[in-house]
């Protein structure tokens, strides 16, 4: 079951955020579905043919994004793609909230890295396949 339809973002600087996310979606295979002057999307949006899919909309959003814990985890495919995620984010302007490895406290194939979008945003990238 995939339990979310779609998730928003919000960002200051859309064209900051333009570079970021066209990055780390680009490594996870999530195409560009629209650039407006107000909003970004990435993924596939729901249709009545096909219910499974799943969007990311990154907004504009003047608000202050303070320090939390909240963040979006996207899913990889392997490994090579969590490292190009972390690696292709780094290179757009995000910075690393943890490396690409193993957190077997999650369970022992759980291979993830986290950054922070320009903004402040925590997102992160997992593959729960063992290598």
């Amino acid at each position: 079951m995939q339990l979310l339809d779609h998730v928003s973002i919000g960002v200051p600087d859309l064209d900051m955020a333009r570079r970021f996310y066209d990055a780390i979606m680009s490594t996870l295979g999530a195409a560009k579905v629209y650039d407006l002057p107000h909003a970004l999307g990435y993924g596939e949006r729901c249709t009545p043919q096909d219910a499974a899919s799943t969007y990311l909309a990154v907004y504009l959003d003047p608000g202050v994004i303070g320090e939390n814990k909240r963040h979006w985890c996207f899913k990889a495919a392997s490994r090579v793609q969590v490292d190009a995620f972390h690696a292709a984010g780094l290179a757009a302007g995000g910075s690393s909230d943890g490396p690409p490895g193993l957190r077997s406290d999650y369970h022992p194939g759980y291979y993830a890295a986290f950054l922070h979008d320009p903004a402040g945003n925590r997102v992160e990238a997992v593959c729960h396949l063992v290598a």
